[in-house]
């Protein structure tokens, strides 16, 4: 029996190349988006065993902190649109930081997001220019490193 369109649309996973980025609001091109992970740091507690029948300490693990959430953006940089980022990191003094939102949605073949994700407070940690090379024909591309308190994801 074959599939539906709906079926299909409904089952399939949807590809990962077709996202959108928007900090604080704006829209921003990037050609990579990796580290939005959750994950918890883990505590192990021991205690005595009660009673006769346990041969031993009784060994409890359980979640702890969350762990530290660190993105990294990829893009090319493009006249006129790149400097922004560096103003953003050049403008962090000690105690003195611009956080901001971001925002990646995956999209569906028409470009509707479906799914997003919300990076909540990030600031930048690091912003690495592109590997010059004169034996290269490669896009000159750019790295940028945010640190944030959370990550949430929600379909909508």
């Amino acid at each position: 029996m074959a599939l539906t369109k709906e079926q299909i649309k409904n089952n399939y996973p949807l590809p990962s190349y077709n996202y959108r980025v928007s900090i604080d609001g704006t829209t921003v091109a990037f050609s990579q988006v990796s580290g939005l992970k959750v994950a918890y740091e883990t505590t192990t507690y021991k205690e005595s065993a009660v009673g006769g029948d346990a041969p031993g300490p009784v060994v409890m693990r359980m979640p702890a902190q969350s762990s530290e959430i660190t993105i990294t953006l990829q893009k090319g940089i493009v006249r006129g649109k790149s400097i922004a980022l560096y103003n953003w990191i050049n403008s962090i003094q000690t105690n003195l930081v611009d956080k901001k939102d971001v925002n990646i949605e995956l999209c569906d073949e028409n470009g509707a997001a479906v799914f997003v994700w919300k990076v909540i407070n990030a600031f930048p940690t690091g912003l690495d220019a592109p590997t010059f090379d004169a034996n290269s024909n490669d896009a000159s591309i750019e790295s940028l490193t945010l640190l944030a308190d959370r990550v949430t994801m929600e379909e909508l």
